[in-house]
């Protein structure tokens, strides 16, 4: 990903709006993300309080209203950031850039899709901001240990997830055949959700089996979900045992495209160029 930059010379009009919208030191850059979260948050809550049919009932117009007044500001401030940074594709498509758009398309969705506004709820995402904003570096930091320790055990998690698929086939079609439409499996993929909400140990209740055969399967499957839980937690740890101590290292995000290089040694980051910080290790 190409580093953003901006638009045009720092006291040039794009300059300025970069500055203010895309860094986050002291100043105005700060109080604009401070303000920034607070809408996000009230446009979240003012959606939220649309979806309660006696608020919307008594309030539906003024809603609406706030819901629009939020829609076109997040729309202009999406605007404006395409237009003060260089290369604009580059914020277009990072994950930042595709959150602020998704988070202005569900209101005009609305219009032609009935409660298209509700997945206006898609901005409380853009609050990963704060992290930024108050300079809770640490938080990234953790955060980041925890997706790199995700994407490395993918291919393992992937088998895991294959494995658990194969066996809730298995045990619904068996079920289907041993309690079969009269104890409420009335098809395999109805056996096959049983299978599911019993192997999770969610345990609806809203199916169970009355045979002899089938509580005895059910109670293979129960015992089988409570080993199964282990198993996606042992291997999301023992990935995070061979990560660096990003911690003790200071490690920092880069501040152009947002990933974060593990060589504590490293000055720049490998992906834009862009230079590197560190924080002081944690006490």
């Amino acid at each position: 990903m190409a580093a953003l930059r901006p638009a045009g010379p720092r006291d040039s009009l794009r300059g300025k709006a970069y500055h203010v919208i895309f860094e986050h030191d002291a100043g105005w850059a700060r109080r604009f993300d401070a303000v920034l979260i607070v809408l996000i948050l009230a446009s979240v809550g003012a959606v939220m309080l649309d979806s309660v049919a006696g608020l919307r009932a008594r309030f539906g117009p003024e809603l609406l209203a706030i819901e629009w007044f939020f829609t076109v500001v997040f729309t202009l401030e999406y605007v404006v950031r395409v237009w003060c940074v260089r290369p604009a594709t580059g914020y277009m498509f990072s994950f930042f850039g595709l959150t602020d758009l998704l988070s202005v398309l569900p209101t005009y969705l609305s219009m032609v899709l009935p409660g298209g506004q509700y997945l206006a709820v898609i901005r409380v995402l853009r609050v990963v901001r704060v992290f930024r904003i108050f300079k809770l570096v640490r938080f990234v930091s953790e955060a980041t240990v925890l997706t790199t320790a995700l994407r490395n055990a993918r291919y393992k998690i992937a088998v895991f997830i294959t494995t658990v698929m194969c066996i809730v086939v298995v045990v619904g079609s068996v079920m289907y055949v041993v309690e079969g439409p009269a104890g409420g499996f009335t098809s395999i993929p109805r056996g096959v959700y049983w299978a599911i909400v019993t192997l999770t140990t969610v345990g609806y209740g809203d199916i169970a089996p009355h045979t002899p055969i089938g509580q005895t399967l059910a109670s293979f499957v129960m015992l089988l979900g409570y080993a199964i839980i282990a198993v996606p937690t042992g291997i999301v740890t023992a990935e995070i045992a061979l990560l660096p101590d990003m911690r003790g290292q200071g490690i920092l995000p880069c501040p152009a495209c947002e990933r974060v290089e593990l060589d504590p040694d490293a000055r720049y980051c490998r992906f834009c160029g862009t230079g590197l910080k560190r924080i002081p290790p944690a006490a």
